[in-house]
């Protein structure tokens, strides 16, 4: 599995990671089924993993994602596995809104740790930012987490180019989690990949493939499907490959239901995508 860095200081891990909230939220699968897709991960030499204290059907079952990955995780045994998490969004009634409070996000990381059976979060990502608390002082506490050894790391997510910059003021940054895929190239047009390849800090796309709604229709959009099928690979595959080859911060983490999935996008890693290719796929999405 070819291997890149999150930031210039973080940890390095498998250059596709998971993203795991599907095992979690509404629809989920069966308990087994989870731990076999991240079983199946883990077979395909995925070393790094995206989790959330949010990632649950509602406030009832907060946590359960963290509890699940955990759990399965630790079973295997790995000093290279690296889990991510976030604090700061909240599931009343399976809503999904912000608290970006330093108390609250002090009380979600301890909770956290608890979760994830662990004395240390190795990165720590702010879910999203909170209009009615102050930036700075969101970021502050996770800095404070990292401060008392509680946190390795701190990341964002849904953040922009000035909220990088006023972040890392604060404390380092070693990723950077926001919305990439065929549909929603805004972090090509606002700045934020360039930002993050400029700073070298790892670029985490979440919903690759359109999340649950989109992923679906891939072979429907545009030209991808007839790309995909010229190589001979899945359009989910080729998606993740084109990623990678787009820039080399990016590490992105496509989510699972089944252990299918995870392995035909872990393979990814083996398609070599020439500046041409990047193009000639480009010219295939929806508005290319």
């Amino acid at each position: 599995m070819l291997t890149r860095r999150l930031g210039k200081d973080g940890p390095e891990v498998s250059a596709i990671g998971m993203g795991t909230m599907l095992l979690s939220i509404s629809g989920r699968p069966p308990e087994d089924q989870a731990r076999a897709t991240l079983e199946a991960a883990l077979e395909a030499e995925i070393t790094f993993f995206d989790t959330a204290d949010a990632y649950c059907t509602d406030e009832s079952d907060f946590n359960h994602n963290e509890r699940l990955v955990g759990d399965a995780l630790a079973g295997w045994g790995s000093d290279d596995i690296v889990i991510a998490t976030k604090c700061g969004c909240k599931r009343p009634g399976g809503a999904w809104t912000v608290d970006g409070h330093p108390d609250y996000l002090r009380a979600a990381a301890h909770k956290s740790l608890e979760a994830l059976n662990t004395e240390t979060i190795d990165v720590l990502q702010l879910h999203a930012p909170d209009s009615r608390v102050t930036f700075a002082d969101s970021v502050g506490a996770l800095a404070k987490l990292r401060q008392e050894g509680k946190v390795r790391h701190v990341g964002l997510s849904n953040v922009s180019v000035k909220q990088i910059e006023e972040a890392r003021k604060i404390v380092p940054i070693v990723s950077v989690q926001n919305r990439w895929n065929p549909e929603d190239r805004r972090p090509e047009t606002d700045g934020v990949l360039a930002y993050c390849k400029r700073h070298d800090i790892a670029f985490l796309p979440y919903s690759p493939f359109g999340g649950s709604r989109g992923a679906p229709f891939l072979d429907r959009l545009g030209k991808i499907g007839k790309q995909a099928r010229r190589r001979g690979v899945s359009s989910h595959r080729m998606i993740i490959a084109y990623m990678l080859a787009k820039n080399p911060v990016v590490i992105p983490i496509p989510g699972a239901r089944r252990p299918e999935s995870i392995s035909d996008c872990a393979a990814a890693c083996e398609m070599d995508l020439s500046p041409d290719d990047v193009q000639i796929i480009e010219g295939a999405f929806p508005n290319g």
